[in-house]
């Protein structure tokens, strides 16, 4: 008999057919799905095409222009189904975990608390006791909490009032008293915004600049900006209302944690001084820097503290200095003034407002050139010759200060770098330092709709993070910022951090908007303990792996996060394998997504004196 489809029904055949069919689709649909890439953990930015028309590069550039990520789910960060749960027995690893002693302990800060190294210092005339030493071999102890500490309050109430027991440092609030800095009020540091040249509060401050320089446009023309002595960051942290993101910075105990009361606040801060060495910024990175009584001698070493602001300034940048130089007319305020104008002029800085308000304080504008045509035709350069060619790389981490002009930046067919698009549009356009080589475009717009992608679908719903207790975010290995960039609309602020030993990306990072610095992770960071909510590492440990050990990386992460914080480490399985350990001997809960992300949250333990953990 013949087998067609009549004779197979008329044998009763036809159920099993039916069921051999379903079984074969459904074997296809295994094979087919099972063989798509997965474009979130294989995306790679190390290649791309450069035989692309002009028109298909185009459009590949309108369709990259990243979206904006959706609400973060409101959960207890629970993880998503896909995610595996980590469980270990903290005792399992043998690490020997001892409490930080002394009496900074509770904020020890390794790289700038290393009290021997200081003592041992010949000269502390330019601040050399307020920069980096790092004790060598770094300490492996945990940093205790303080008495009362408590998960910090949410932003933005916490631009206002903070816990006392989580920063209790007093002094500030007795010297600073008249002047309206903080105050404590019953179980709370509340900040009024007042500043010593903020009479009238720092919102009427803002708008007084505004008004002296109208071309200023907060938040559109002016995005990135750098408060130097910045207090308790006040002028910062009311800024943000006008969509500018500011890098306050100060130098440590110049006045009792006046930056660790910034960062409990949630305004991105960071310690630092002008001392000997660079800041850790790139050239060419601030569209506007403030200067508010910042006790700073801009003209003292042969203006070296004035030429370094330059070399961070954008072409066409704003310097504001409200300063009693200014405005009063006694003899040292005077003398001041007038070697400010000698070295400003060497500079070509251009005085483009100068003023007084109706308290009496005064400011004055600078503006740094856009042109090198002025530097042409200077008859006497000798108070700031221009820097060699050399000179102009971005490298700034142990570099000692520059007595010279920084030259203007140019791209690689010599061509002056423009103003970076208004704000908002300056996040996803094309940066003006990207490079010029073929594919560097493509590859930038690839990224930047990468990272939106992958926090939309990932990030913000199916890791373990209750993103409503997220502020203060750090991306260890930045690249070109796409994570902060893909957050943008989120209530948090990343701090981006290229690291020493990868490609220079972080002038690329502030062309878009953000704030970043230089690092080395086998160092301590300049911040204070429990500062950051949230710290992400992308394929950072394979490099570090080979310079220093990982353990000592991970107790600078439990250092400067908070309790009830996150780490996100997208890594392979061999490098989080080597993490897992370290991280359930800290008593860490785990969880796993896809093999290649892992999700810590670290809790109030730590270890009591003369406890071992074996």
């Amino acid at each position: 008999m013949a087998i067609t489809v009549p004779n197979l029904i008329k044998e009763r055949k036809f159920p099993f057919i039916l069921t051999l069919s379903v079984l074969l689709l459904c074997f296809a649909f295994l094979i087919f799905t099972n063989t798509k890439s997965n474009p979130y953990l294989l995306f790679s930015t190390s290649t791309t095409s450069t035989s692309t028309s002009t028109s298909t590069a185009t459009s590949a550039r309108q369709s990259s222009l990243p979206s904006s990520p959706p609400p973060p789910r409101q959960n207890d960060g629970v993880p998503a189904a896909a995610a595996v749960v980590i469980n270990a027995d903290p005792n399992s690893t043998r690490i020997d975990w001892k409490l930080c002693k002394g009496t900074v302990a509770v904020d020890f800060i390794p790289c700038l608390d290393n009290f021997k190294a200081i003592k041992a210092l010949k000269a502390r005339r330019h601040m050399e006791h307020r920069e980096r030493h790092c004790p060598d071999p770094n300490p492996r102890c945990l940093v205790p909490l303080p008495s009362g500490y408590r998960i910090p309050l949410p932003w933005p109430k916490s631009r206002d009032m903070v816990w006392y027991n989580n920063v209790p440092h007093p002094k500030l609030i007795e010297y600073k008293k008249d002047q309206n800095w903080v105050r404590k009020s019953g179980d709370y540091l509340v900040f009024p915004g007042g500043g010593t040249q903020f009479k009238d509060g720092v919102i009427s401050y803002v708008e007084f600049i505004e008004r002296t320089l109208p071309t200023i446009e907060w938040g559109r023309h002016i995005r990135v900006i750098l408060d130097v002595g910045c207090g308790v960051a006040s002028f910062g942290g009311y800024l943000l209302d006008k969509n500018v993101i500011t890098m306050s910075f100060a130098p440590k105990d110049e006045h009792e944690a006046q930056i660790q009361f910034a960062l409990e606040r949630g305004i991105p801060a960071t310690l630092s001084v002008i001392g000997t060495q660079k800041l850790t910024f790139p050239g060419n990175a601030y569209d506007l820097i403030h200067c508010a009584r910042c006790r700073v001698h801009w003209d003292a070493d042969g203006g070296k503290p004035l030429l370094e602001l330059n070399r961070i300034l954008r072409p066409g940048g704003f310097f504001v200095w409200s300063a009693t130089p200014v405005y009063r007319d006694d003899e040292r305020d005077q003398n001041i003034w007038k070697a400010m104008v000698v070295l400003t002029k060497a500079m070509c800085w251009k005085v483009v407002a100068r003023t007084v308000d109706s308290s009496g304080i005064g400011l004055v504008i600078y503006q740094k050139p856009v042109s090198p045509s002025c530097y042409e035709k200077r008859k006497d350069n000798k108070y700031a010759p221009l820097c060699d060619q050399k000179d102009g790389k971005n490298s700034s981490w142990y570099v000692p200060l520059s007595h010279c002009l920084s030259l203007l930046p140019v791209d690689n067919k010599g061509n002056l770098f423009s103003w970076p698009m208004p704000w908002p549009k300056r996040l996803s356009s094309k940066p003006p330092s990207l490079s010029t080589e073929s594919g560097a475009e493509e590859m930038f717009y690839e990224d930047t709709k990468h990272w939106s992608d992958l926090v939309s679908d990932v990030y913000l719903n199916d890791l373990a993070i209750n993103w409503s207790s997220v502020r203060n975010v750090m991306d260890m290995n930045a690249h070109y910022g796409g994570f902060a960039a893909a957050l943008i609309d989120l209530p948090v602020r990343a701090m981006n951090v290229i690291p020493i030993d990868v490609p220079d990306t972080l002038s690329i990072i502030f062309d878009r908007g953000l704030i970043g610095i230089y690092h080395d992770w086998c160092e301590s960071l300049n911040t204070y303990p429990r500062t950051y909510d949230l710290l992400h590492s992308r394929f950072l440990f394979r490099n570090l792996t080979q310079r220093c050990d990982v353990l000592d990386v991970i107790v600078e992460m439990d250092r400067i996060l908070r309790p009830g914080g996150y780490i996100v480490v997208q890594d392979n399985m061999e490098i989080i394998n080597k993490l897992s350990p370290i991280l359930h001997s800290l008593h860490w809960s785990l969880t796993l997504y896809k093999d290649q992300f892992l999700v810590g949250k670290k809790g109030f333990w730590r270890p009591t004196f003369g406890e071992t953990k074996s």
